[in-house]
């Protein structure tokens, strides 16, 4: 019997993609909050663009094969800004801001159409309905989740800044499983990439996978093996309604 349905964020629920633009107006806006409190990066704009994509690429060797996500403070300081040697009780308490806006501007974000009525949907049928998401910011999935105005139809926001552990770990799934009170036999995942999203539920046992491709799917499955595969693959996400209402059904 399918009694949850969790969904991913970004790539997910939201439209989501980066482009020249929105990485330079990212580093743009990294630069005059550093200047403003008090830490010239010393070079110009794009200097400072390409430390700190060698600073993510940094984080990246040590995130990737370990499923583990960081805190804001020690991602920033110890990764991505490390080689500006600002002092790191200076950088400290504006990570979580910089992490915030990197996750706003670095990304162009959109919600999907559609969205609400799908969960609305879902919400009929007597479902609890959670988000798991792999980011570096503790708070701006919750914020963005409430601009958009479906905050409500959560009952578990699961992120990987604040357990510590990222898909496609399966104890990401099981934190929210957990919150939930949820058994995996009863749970849905919806999500864009099979390398996080797909394998990752499908390790936690999830009775079903549901894959929606993004334009971040090519990159994040690239080269991957591909212990599992998607149960179902849509390009609406309001497909995720009848898809599980028929789960409903069929037991």
């Amino acid at each position: 019997m399918i009694t949850t349905v969790m969904f991913d964020m970004g790539g997910t629920l939201e439209d989501i993609f980066v482009d020249e633009a929105s990485d330079k107006e990212a580093v743009r806006k990294l630069d005059e909050m550093l200047r403003g409190w008090g830490m010239d990066p010393g070079v110009d704009l794009d200097t400072l663009r390409d430390r700190v994509t060698q600073g993510w690429v940094r984080y990246g060797r040590f995130r990737d094969p370990s499923d583990i996500e960081l805190k804001p403070e020690e991602i920033w300081c110890g990764y991505v800004l490390t080689d500006f040697g600002f002092p790191r009780e200076k950088l400290a308490p504006h990570c979580e801001q910089i992490a915030h806006m990197w996750e706003v501007t670095h990304y162009h974000r959109a919600l999907r159409p559609r969205v609400a009525e799908m969960l609305s949907g879902l919400k009929g049928l007597g479902l609890k309905l959670g988000v798991i998401s792999n980011t570096a910011a503790l708070y701006q999935v919750f914020d963005s989740l409430r601009e958009y105005g479906i905050r409500d139809f959560f009952q578990d926001v699961t992120l990987s800044s604040i357990t510590g552990v990222r898909k496609p770990c399966p104890d990401i799934f099981r934190v929210s499983m957990y919150q939930l009170q949820s058994e995996p036999a009863e749970c849905v995942y919806v999500g864009d990439t099979v390398s996080r999203d797909i394998i990752g539920s499908k390790r936690a046992g999830f009775a079903a996978a549901i894959q929606i491709g993004s334009k971040l799917t090519g990159e994040k499955d690239a080269g991957i093996h591909r212990e599992f595969e998607p149960d179902y693959l849509i390009e609406d996400i309001y497909d995720v309604y009848p898809i599980v209402k028929q789960l409903l059904e069929a037991r």
